[in-house]
């Protein structure tokens, strides 16, 4: 019992320590139980975090507020029609003819997997390749059934989405033009000792907005290339495998060689082993090492000290928790673990040394 007092005593005794870690268990209970209902609000504020560092920059050319506010969003609103008129249909009639060119591709691949055992009897039998073709079969079937219960649950999807589209833009204006009054309001109700969790937000805000706001940048900037590039190729497909090669650097070390394997695949489909195929794979290629030499250190000014295992934990942690978004913030949220960890104790030590004093 003395160990437990002891340790209470140096890790809780402080109320800055308990009002962080208290804010901290409130925040993530909040997202768990009500993460549903609250999802156009949740989302508004990242979209309005993200768009944040543009009406920060206009400011600094002595733009005001509010003009920089609306500049901004309107912005904003021509990407999001943008999007919603040029690039959602395109992906649309890819994404159906992709699922209607499904068995001739599988069709495709078997011809090819049931010649292996001929050409290469010392490395593959008949009864490997019988194996992979069956569970590629269950695959197709199986994913055949999911786009089957989706168009189901389309109705219930397009009302979601209708809400989204009408909630969330103005929710992001609000939050954009109120930002000051809402952070007011929220300071009022803090409790006089909340210095700890101030100098935590401080050191968390920093990454947060240069890892958020630099990903969202590379996102973009990735898909466009890579699909002027896939484009320039005549590959099948160009929009959606773009998109994916381009949402595939939220993941680290895992993303990149997973989107791969489609992209391949696809344009072997298309082209087979010929040097379409290889100079294809030589650009995207130039493109993967663009963005991991040149992109990233220009994008993130500062670099998130976490190891490579503390990433993949939180990508699998948060990522199970809260699906995209979770992956999207994984960083950010280990970040913000790691950053209280730090504060924790150095606070504790400062506490005893006054306290002895």
């Amino acid at each position: 019992m003395n160990i437990f007092a002891s340790w209470f005593q140096r890790n809780l005794s402080d109320p800055q320590i308990v009002f962080l870690a208290a804010l901290l268990l409130a925040g993530f209970a909040v997202v768990l139980t009500m993460g549903d209902m609250l999802a156009p609000v949740l989302a508004s504020i990242v979209i309005a975090y993200l768009l944040e560092g543009l009406v920060g920059q206009l400011e600094e050319r002595n733009l005001p507020r509010l003009a920089s506010v609306v500049l901004v969003y309107a912005l904003f609103l021509a990407f999001v029609v943008t999007v919603l008129v040029v690039v959602m249909p395109l992906l649309s009639r890819q994404i159906t003819d992709l699922v209607q060119q499904l068995p001739n591709m599988v069709s495709e691949g078997t011809r090819v997997l049931m010649d292996l055992p001929e050409r290469y009897p010392e490395i593959v039998t008949q009864g490997q390749v019988d194996e992979v073709i069956a569970s590629l079969r269950a695959e197709v079937v199986n994913f055949g059934q999911q786009v089957l219960s989706w168009s189901l649950a389309s109705v219930v999807g397009v009302i979601t989405i209708m809400v989204y589209l009408i909630l969330m833009p103005i929710l992001v204006f609000f939050f954009m033009k109120d930002k000051g009054l809402i952070l007011g309001w929220f300071r009022q109700h803090l409790p006089r000792h909340h210095g700890i969790a101030g100098d935590v937000w401080k050191d968390v805000d920093r990454q947060i907005s240069n890892y958020v706001r630099g990903k969202a940048w590379e996102i973009l900037i990735v898909w466009a290339v890579s699909y002027v590039t896939f484009y320039a190729f005549g590959l099948k497909y160009s929009m959606l495998l773009s998109l994916l090669v381009g949402l595939s650097v939220i993941i680290p070390y895992i993303g990149a060689a997973v989107v791969t394997v489609p992209l391949l695949l696809v344009a072997w489909f298309q082209w087979g082993w010929s040097s379409q195929f290889a100079w294809l794979t030589v650009a995207y290629g130039i493109i993967q090492a663009l963005d991991g030499n040149v992109l990233v250190p220009l994008l993130f000014s500062e670099v998130v000290n976490l190891h490579p295992v503390a990433i993949i934990v939180a990508i699998l942690v948060f990522g199970g928790l809260w699906g995209f978004w979770g992956v999207f913030f994984a960083i950010p949220l280990a970040t913000l673990v790691q950053a209280t960890l730090t504060a924790w104790p150095r606070r504790s030590i400062q506490t005893e040394s006054t306290g002895a004093a």
